[in-house]
């Protein structure tokens, strides 16, 4: 199960790291138009903490005292999915393709905190 979420983690952190990557880059609209309620800022706010959040699923294969952000941040990152789902319902389209999108990344993200901190809070994370 330890390498499982490790592969999860990576997978879940180079993700996150790209979807910042392109934060940067392209506005909230041109992501999404249904996301154009997102001001900038926030969408600017958002990169960064996703670039947290990535190095936080992966920093304990490093600093194994670091393991407890593991969950914190998976849960963040799904928090992130959920919310862009409920933006885009909110703006009034019903295309689930996004939706599907987030929501798959939310279960990924859901199921390595479990994985990390609930199934079993005491192991190093390692």
């Amino acid at each position: 199960m330890t390498i499982f979420l490790w592969i999860l983690q990576v997978g879940i952190s180079l993700h996150t790291l790209m979807g910042a990557v392109w934060k940067f880059k392209n506005s909230a609209e041109q992501t999404m138009p249904s996301l154009k309620a997102i001001p900038n800022g926030i969408w600017m706010g958002l990169g960064g903490i996703e670039i947290i959040c990535s190095l936080a699923l992966i920093l304990p294969a490093l600093y194994k005292p670091s393991g407890p952000y593991v969950p914190i941040a998976a849960v963040i990152i799904a928090l992130e999915m959920i919310t862009f789902t409920g933006i885009h319902f909110a703006s009034g389209n019903s295309k689930l393709g996004a939706v599907i999108y987030w929501l798959v990344v939310a279960l990924i993200c859901g199921f390595i905190a479990y994985g990390r901190f609930v199934s079993n809070p005491l192991a190093p994370h390692i």
